[in-house]
Formats: C-alpha cells, sequence, structure tokens
C-alpha cells in the first residue's frame, strides 16, 4: 500500500511495490497521503514513486469485473485522482522507475514532471490493444499534457515507450539511470519549493480548465 515520508519540504509518496493498481483501497490511501501533503501549510514539493517493477499498471480490472456494480463510482474515483493531482498547489514530480502503464501511465502525465529508469521499463497507453476507450476526462488529460503527434500515436497504437523514446516524444523530462530516479525527481522538486501555494494552483486551474472540467463531469462519463 502507499506510504508518505517527508525529507525536509519534499514529501515522497511510495505508491507500493505490486503492480500498484487502482484498487479503491489504494486510492483512498493515496488520497489521505495528499491530504497530509495540502495540510503541511509550507512551502513543499511532492515526489511520487515506487519501489519495484512497476510504477503503476493502471485500472485494478480484475476488482472492476468482480464488482461490475461499482463501476461508474469507481471510475469517478479515478478521474477525481487524477484531477487533484494535475491541480495541486505545488511542483509535482513522478519518479518512474518501473513500468507505467494505462491510468498509471495517465497518473504520470498528471504530475508537473516525470523521470524514467533510463534502462529498463515502458510507458505505454495499451487501451487500443484491450479495447478499453479512453473516457472524455482521460482522451483531454492526454491531450492537453502530450504533443497532438505523440497523443494521436500513444492513444491510437498502443506504442511503448522506452525512455529513450520517452524523452524524444517529451512524454518525460529526465532519463537516468536506474538508482538516481528518485534522488533525480527530489532533485527537481526541491528546486521549486517556493512555487507552491495558491498562485500555482491558480495557474494551473485555469491552465488545465477544460481538463478538470472533463474529469470532474459525471454526466458524460458513460458517454
Amino acid at each position: 500500500m502507499p506510504t508518505l515520508e517527508r525529507r525536509d519540504d519534499v514529501f515522497i509518496l511510495d505508491l507500493g511495490d505490486t503492480e500498484n493498481r487502482f484498487h479503491p483501497d489504494w486510492i483512498d490511501a493515496v488520497n489521505a497521503a495528499l491530504d497530509e501533503v495540502e495540510n503541511a501549510g509550507a512551502s513543499c514539493a511532492l515526489v511520487t514513486a515506487a519501489t519495484g517493477k512497476f510504477f503503476s499498471n493502471g485500472l485494478d480490472l480484475e476488482w472492476l469485473f468482480a464488482n461490475g456494480d461499482r463501476y461508474q463510482d469507481y471510475v469517478v474515483s479515478v478521474h477525481e485522482l487524477l484531477a487533484r493531482v494535475l491541480a495541486l498547489p505545488m511542483i509535482t514530480v513522478a519518479a518512474l522507475q518501473g513500468h507505467t502503464f494505462a491510468a498509471g501511465a495517465m497518473f504520470s502525465l498528471a504530475h508537473d514532471f516525470r523521470v524514467m529508469r533510463a534502462d529498463r521499463g515502458y510507458w505505454c497507453l495499451p487501451e487500443a490493444d484491450i479495447n478499453i476507450p479512453f473516457t472524455r476526462g482521460m482522451s483531454a488529460l492526454i491531450q492537453a499534457r502530450l504533443s497532438p503527434q505523440t497523443a494521436h500515436e500513444s492513444m491510437t497504437t498502443a506504442r511503448r515507450y522506452g525512455a529513450e523514446d520517452a524523452l524524444a516524444a517529451r512524454i518525460i523530462d529526465r532519463a537516468v539511470n536506474e538508482d538516481a530516479v528518485r534522488s533525480t525527481a527530489v532533485e527537481i522538486a526541491a528546486s521549486q519549493l517556493t512555487k507552491a501555494g495558491p498562485v500555482l494552483g491558480t495557474i494551473k486551474t485555469r491552465m488545465y480548465g477544460h481538463v478538470l472540467d472533463a474529469l470532474r463531469d459525471k454526466a458524460k462519463l458513460l458517454d
């Protein structure tokens, strides 16, 4: 399960050491950690990391197929988490030490910056291969955070991007050795501590207003 630690004014949210899929309990734990970060009351920044082979493999499809009657509430909770991270009033950095797929890849895009392990691991939106369409909110997020060409390719072909290709496509901001992924993310976050606050929150909310509206529009969730 996710855990939170603090290094000076940089919070490090570790998503876990499994596939880190979006189980409802996992989402609750991430939100509880974000509550603590937002209530810190000081200039701070957030690094989201993980341990092991995966950063996140996305939605917990096994749970979802077993709980189909809770589909809408579940997707709403995923959308709310993506929107929350996108609009956090502090600089956020995703440290991608392992595979980052589907909703996990979207979660990484909700962060301001991404650092990826250079030698192994893929970033991928596999929905076209697994026959699951993107929701309107997810589509809006991806298209807002990637160039039109990269959004089109990643969404329609389910291409798996290694770090070198992800950097060239500007999906990520840095590609580094495995042992430097988390420390590089912390370094980036620490360099931007003074940006935290209501002004940054307003900038993000206005910059991504249409994405936030799409993610929070429950009426069009099932369109």
